[in-house]
């Protein structure tokens, strides 16, 4: 089925690219959220005559979740579960778990705009991306933990690492330039 899209569909196309797609994928995704028409003449016409107006909206959209973004950059939320002592969940954290921790951190999101490629069945800190817009999107760190100071503990090893990695790297250059000075001499 040809369809034509009303907004940038990731790995499809972008605003007003006719496209050709699965039936089931146009029928069950595209057309009922409102992401593209079918391509026929009279719908062409119409889009053409809107698409000034749709091209406003979604730069007003995409704006305001350029907005949100930077507001939410750098957003960490802790999520108590229980676990075995090998670190194994006995359930999972999924999307929807995420979105509402997100939510009561203080910014609108639901679970469609997580992106999990599964579900979190570890403790652990993770790096979890959060699509606002189709062209914006950001990360929150999520910290899963058996108990609040695990959670303070997994916090502070991990900003170690980090700390560890910069120093490394700051490390490795004094020692170029040590072996730099030590060669011209």
């Amino acid at each position: 089925m040809q369809v034509i899209l009303l907004e940038r569909v990731e790995n499809l196309g972008q605003m007003g690219d006719v496209v050709k797609v699965k039936d089931g994928y146009a029928r069950n995704f595209l057309l009922p959220r409102k992401k593209a028409l079918r391509a026929t003449d009279a719908n062409r016409a119409v889009f053409e005559t809107q698409r000034a107006q749709l091209e406003a909206q979604n730069l007003a959209k995409k704006g305001e979740a350029e907005k949100v973004a930077a507001k939410m950059e750098g957003t960490a939320v802790a999520l108590l579960r229980q676990a075995g002592d090998s670190g194994q969940l006995y359930g999972s954290v999924s999307a929807r778990d995420i979105a509402e921790a997100v939510t009561a951190a203080g910014f609108s999101v639901n679970r469609n705009q997580i992106v999990l490629s599964s579900p979190i069945k570890m403790v652990g800190v993770y790096a979890v991306k959060v699509v606002l817009h189709a062209e914006v999107s950001t990360e929150v760190k999520v910290n899963v933990a058996r108990s609040e100071a695990e959670a303070e503990a997994q916090v502070n090893a991990e900003s170690l690492l980090d700390e560890g990695v910069a120093l490394e790297g700051d490390e490795a250059e004094a020692a170029d330039e040590d072996e730099d000075e030590a060669a011209e001499a």
